[in-house]
């Protein structure tokens, strides 16, 4: 069982790294329950699955499939150690800043119990862009991040509910295949011949989906 360190929320606020000139992956950690639910579509939904929790560029971030970003403590900790820095919850863009669960060995698919009511299903790796790089200010951020392959997790929103910080995570379901957070973002990045690998996982996005399709057929053939 795992555990809610933090419950993250983000404000919009200019950005001249963001395509869209506006960004919230600077979040901060709040002391009263949020609610989660599905945020519907990215183009006609709500944006994040936490209310209070701002999305601005809508093509790239949001909707039912990135409605909960996680990221662990421990995984935190080692970056702290590597940086030589203090790294607050949040930082890294994350809604919830989790200890005592693998989140990057969590199976695409996995649905977890989070506090009393909310249930959310693991649906794919983060991956690193260049407003990550500016919030981070580390010089080569995007190649280092890609290279330690810890990229934390996408969620669904499977059943609503509040969470908050001390809520227990508990691993309701794992399904019957070898698929995980972590490969699943190697394949997408630099190692793209495990992407037929990713086909094993029916939660995935279908957009994933379609490159492992695109990448089997060009291997067969």
């Amino acid at each position: 069982m795992g555990t809610v360190l933090s419950v993250n929320l983000g404000a919009a606020r200019p950005s001249a790294a963001a395509d869209v000139g506006m960004t919230a992956i600077d979040k901060h950690p709040v002391d009263r329950p949020v609610r989660l639910r599905a945020p519907g579509t990215r183009a006609d939904g709500l944006g994040s699955g936490l209310e209070g929790d701002d999305i601005c560029d809508r093509r790239h971030h949001g909707g039912d499939d990135q409605a909960v970003y996680a990221y662990a403590r421990e995984d935190l900790d080692g970056w702290q150690a590597e940086l030589g820095r203090d790294l607050s919850g949040g930082l890294f863009g994350e809604n919830l800043t989790t200890s005592g669960i693998d989140v990057n060995g969590a199976l695409i698919g996995e649905r977890w119990q989070v506090g009393e009511q909310a249930v959310l299903e693991v649906s794919s790796p983060r991956i690193p862009c260049r407003t990550f790089a500016d919030q981070m200010r580390e010089q080569g951020w995007i190649k280092t991040f890609t290279q330690r392959a810890l990229p934390g997790a996408y969620l669904r929103v499977v059943v609503p509910g509040e969470v908050r910080e001390g809520d227990s995570v508990t691993v309701l379901h794992r399904p019957d295949h070898e698929v995980t957070v972590a490969l699943t973002f190697r394949a997408l990045t630099l190692e793209p011949e495990l992407l037929p690998r990713l086909l094993a996982a029916d939660a995935l996005p279908e957009k994933i989906k379609d490159k492992a399709r695109q990448r089997a057929a060009k291997q067969r053939g």
